[in-house]
């Protein structure tokens, strides 16, 4: 069996990338793919566990060096546990963020050197990055109306204001302009079933007999 797919979805909040995460691996799954659903901070109970701590409001203190490490670190854990012995095993992997998110968040929302983090993230992913990153864009005024009317509460990193979503959103779009044919950007606005056929069209470049 040959070498498997990985694919990352990624957004601002409230963006739709995981109902489109879930409504891709649904239709690639009828269509006879072999998909696994994982999501960044998380996957294994190591990296899950780190996920609660930097989530937690109770962690409002936390300084943007240690968020940066500790998202680094569950992504080691991850990497190495989950997603690469999956596509070592030739599945399809679709992710719920992944790089894309550090470099947008850590990097562009908080101030922090984004040599730095692509140098140390290479590390923590064993040198793997995604076939294709699919970055759903919307206004952070849409985010932030689509947020409040599904009433969730706000975790730590949610409860910034729209000026820091406005940095992590510029920090996505730049990297969508600087890597044209690794990084998808698609129109978070648009209908669900077009935006997942849009997906699935490229998704199916890569895997061949669906």
């Amino acid at each position: 069996m040959g070498q498997g797919f990985f694919f990352t979805f990624e957004g601002i909040d409230g963006c739709g990338k995981s109902t489109q995460l879930a409504r891709v691996a649904e239709a690639l799954r009828a269509r006879g793919a072999d998909i696994l659903i994982t999501r960044e901070p998380g996957g294994p109970p190591i990296s899950e566990k780190i996920r609660e701590i930097l989530i937690s409001p109770d962690n409002k203190r936390m300084y943007p060096e240690t968020e940066c490490l500790l998202y680094l670190a569950a992504r080691a854990q991850h990497m190495r546990e989950i997603i690469k012995p999956a596509i070592d095993k030739g599945q399809t992997v679709l992710c719920d963020r992944f790089e894309q998110a550090t470099f947008a968040y850590q990097g562009y929302g908080r101030g922090l050197d984004i040599d730095f983090l692509k140098n140390t993230n290479n590390f923590a992913a064993s040198g793997i990055s995604p076939h294709i990153t699919f970055i759903f864009d919307i206004p952070v005024e849409l985010s932030q109306q689509r947020l409040s009317k599904i009433g969730k509460g706000k975790d730590r990193l949610e409860s910034e204001g729209a000026q820091f979503f406005q940095k992590v959103r510029d920090g996505y779009l730049a990297a969508a302009n600087s890597s044209p044919n690794k990084i998808k950007l698609l129109d978070g606005a648009k209908g669900r079933d077009e935006l997942t056929e849009e997906i699935l069209g490229i998704i199916s470049s890569y895997i061949k007999n669906l």
